[in-house]
């Protein structure tokens, strides 16, 4: 089942995504892993402008998807799901359900270059390599150099027409 998800769920958001994360570690950079992969307060920051999606079982939330609409794209942000339970769709139906969600022409999502099963799930679900990265990255990220230099941005045309009201 998904639901948004609600400020009370941010500890087991935390352990959602830095277990998830894990998977990064010894792939990307040494100098880009840290643990926690993100921490309290960056998650507390991201809650406040990013809507998160959750996925349940049993009641328990197993895995999270964020979007954030910023000028005239949407993002895709925070994929993550508790490994014991990935490769089961969780992951297909949250970017479904956000893909639905999405009211721009243009859907964009970062990840880091090494993390090959993440452009592979994206590109599954209709997403193309961009080569403008690091414009991309610097214009709708809130990253560090170093992330942008070894971080890849993919897309997908949504087919919806851009607001007129959007002056940004």
């Amino acid at each position: 089942m998904i639901r948004l998800c609600r400020v009370e769920d941010m500890k087991t958001m935390f352990e959602i995504i830095n277990g998830a994360a894990r998977a990064y570690r010894g792939v990307i950079p040494e100098d880009c892993y840290h643990e926690p992969y993100m921490t309290e307060a960056e998650l507390e920051r991201e809650m406040k402008r990013v809507s998160f999606y959750g996925w349940e079982v049993d009641k328990k939330l197993v895995g999270v998807m964020g979007i954030e609409p910023i000028k005239n794209i949407t993002l895709i942000r925070h994929a993550y799901i508790l490994p014991e339970y990935q490769h089961r769709g969780i992951g297909k139906k949250l970017l479904k359900h956000l893909k639905s969600r999405t009211r721009t022409p243009r859907l964009l999502v970062g990840t880091w270059a090494d993390a090959h099963w993440a452009i592979a799930f994206y590109r599954k679900h209709g997403f193309n390599l961009l080569p403008e990265n690091d414009k991309l990255l610097a214009q709708y990220w809130d990253i560090p150099q170093r992330q942008i230099e070894t971080s890849v941005v993919m897309g997908l045309e949504t087919g919806r027409k851009p607001k007129e009201s959007d002056g940004n």
